[in-house]
């Protein structure tokens, strides 16, 4: 609250709108306050005070913080009306509440300079007339937020994973939580989550800003309250990657993700799940993998090794590494499973896998609504990682990562999550691996969703990169305001929906594309590697730029005896 609400930090973001806003925000908190002292003093004359602005300094206050909130109002509306950002909404609503509180803060402003009783007069009608009307008005506004969102704040999720509490999903009013229908109350229509969400950019059905407001009048209309199906269609709920960049933005804390992935599970439950997606949730229940695999297929990938990857069902290890799906069964992900096996080898790790017991981590699958599925596929990988001797856990995968770090319920013992990054930079640090070539390459880095956005995993990566010798040139959009590659939340599994101008990893491959003298992007996830590999060719890169991932890179800085 202190952070979000007084402070307005999310606001910074935008850095001039930002400042406008705190300005803004602030001069009527400073009138609103001398307001209410004025209005104490008039219902209870007997009280030996005066009114506010018959104190000196208060009175100075007062028309500092006016005209300063008057310099913000300019440079607000110069914003919405000459130099809009995409997806602000330039509503009349919108005009109507910065006109209101231009009047308020100037007639205030205006009554404290005047010395003439007839102009203090009128001044002090016409300021209370609009103020009178501005609260009257103010619960059918889009500012509404005014109100709503502080509360929206103090009851936002402090796990903040995006996941709604186990449901049999929603569609109507009554079928969301109070939580989940406060969201569209809350929402300033400022369009922070529009701008950051990948579907948008692409031309998928998809507007968070939208759905805010959808479910604002879901609230407000009465009527059989009904959503799904109706104000949003399936097309719109199947177009999030669950990127967490809305709720990330989000100035007021709303919840995007819940409510989306509520309608996922009611459309699941419903069977109305596009064929790709459909045939996934099939091979996923009868192989435990994506795709449609032999379980006893999941190590082929180390038959190349010149060594013998340890079984750690039948003896113990340091690291038990759970490959996912990605990095044991893609042949284009493979070259980068066996280099960080290679990595562990030569730093002296002992490390192991379950091989066929190990089963998809759930990550994508809960979040397209099948949480029976995800059941399933967590029961067996906790009851098999019980099993294994060792002291610790490690991924190569982001969404694994991010399923055993914070969502799986663990009824044996298991040792503390690492992502591969966290032990590289752990590995050079300590001298366990040593960078005999270095690597001289202008690279940027591309912050995966689920490291980053969902668990703050940002410097690792980088420290590693810096240790082998490269250049880091940032993208413009980096950290926690990365863009996504377009594969979370099970997009990866599913049909494109929408007008698709441009897909979000062929985005992403021209932003780096465009930074000077960068011939490589490198990611850290085997999703990352896939999509963006394939928006290279698509967007016309190949021989401009290279996708590589972390342990390619440290593998061949840190070339030693094993092949």
């Amino acid at each position: 609250m202190a952070v979000n609400v007084l402070g307005q930090k999310r606001l910074f973001g935008e850095p001039l709108i930002g400042v406008a806003h705190f300005v803004i925000f602030w001069s009527f908190v400073c009138y609103a306050a001398t307001f209410a002292w004025n209005l104490v003093r008039g219902l209870f004359p007997v009280l030996p005070i005066p009114y506010a602005d018959e104190t000196g300094l208060v009175r100075f206050f007062l028309q500092v913080f006016a005209l300063a909130g008057l310099a913000a109002l300019a440079v607000s509306a110069a914003r919405r009306y000459l130099f809009p950002p995409p997806r602000l909404e330039l509503s009349g609503d919108a005009s109507l509440i910065l006109a209101l509180i231009a009047v308020v803060l100037g007639t205030s402003l205006a009554g404290t300079l005047t010395e003439d009783p007839q102009t203090y007069a009128t001044l002090w009608w016409a300021h209370m007339l609009t103020v009178l009307g501005f609260l009257a008005y103010l619960p059918y506004s889009k500012h509404l937020h005014l109100l709503a969102s502080p509360l929206g704040v103090f009851t936002a999720s402090l796990a903040g994973d995006g996941l709604p509490p186990p449901s049999e999903g929603a569609a109507r009013r009554d079928e969301f939580t109070w939580r989940q229908l406060y969201n569209g109350l809350a929402c300033a229509e400022c369009g922070r989550c529009d701008r950051a969400c990948p579907g948008v950019a692409s031309g998928a059905a998809l507007s968070p800003k939208m759905l805010m407001h959808h479910l604002k009048e879901v609230v407000r209309n009465g009527g059989d309250g009904l959503l799904l199906g109706a104000a949003v269609k399936p097309a719109e709920v199947w177009g999030c990657t669950t990127c967490f960049s809305c709720m990330e933005r989000c100035p007021v804390f709303n919840e995007h993700i819940p409510v989306l992935i509520e309608m996922r599970r009611k459309l699941v439950s419903a069977g109305e799940v596009e064929p790709r997606l459909q045939e996934a949730m099939m091979r996923l229940t009868r192989y435990g993998n994506s795709f449609g695999q032999s379980a006893r297929a999941r190590a082929k990938w180390s038959q190349e090794l010149s060594f013998k990857v340890k079984d750690a069902r039948k003896e113990p290890v340091d690291c038990l590494w759970i490959t996912g799906d990605y990095a044991a069964f893609d042949p284009r992900v493979a070259p980068v499973t066996r280099a960080f096996a290679r990595l562990m080898a030569q730093a002296g790790v002992e490390f192991g896998i379950l091989n066929e017991a190990e089963q998809n981590s759930g990550n994508d699958v809960r979040r397209t609504g099948e949480e029976g599925l995800f059941e399933v596929l967590m029961e067996k990988n906790v009851a098999a990682i019980g099993k294994a001797a060792h002291r610790r856990l490690i991924t190569t995968d982001p969404h694994t990562y991010h399923a055993l770090r914070n969502e799986y319920r663990w009824s044996n013992g298991h040792g503390p999550v690492a992502h591969y990054s966290e032990l590289l930079d752990e590995w050079l640090a300590a001298g366990k691996l040593e960078v005999r070539h270095r690597l001289e390459l202008r690279a940027t880095y591309h912050d995966p969703c689920y490291l980053g956005r969902y668990n703050g995993l940002y410097d690792a990566p980088r420290r590693v990169l810096h240790a082998l010798g490269a250049t880091l040139v940032e993208m413009p959009r980096n950290r926690e305001r990365s863009f996504c590659c377009g594969a979370g939340g099970g997009r990866i599994w599913m049909e494109d929906t929408g007008d698709i101008k441009e897909r979000p990893a062929e985005m992403r491959v021209r932003e780096a594309a465009a930074l000077g003298g960068v011939s490589t992007l490198v990611v850290s996830c085997p999703k990352d590697l896939v999509m963006f590999e394939d928006a290279v060719k698509t967007a016309g890169l190949e021989g401009k730029l290279e996708v590589k991932d972390l342990a390619q890179l440290t593998a061949s800085a840190c070339e030693g005896a094993m092949g």
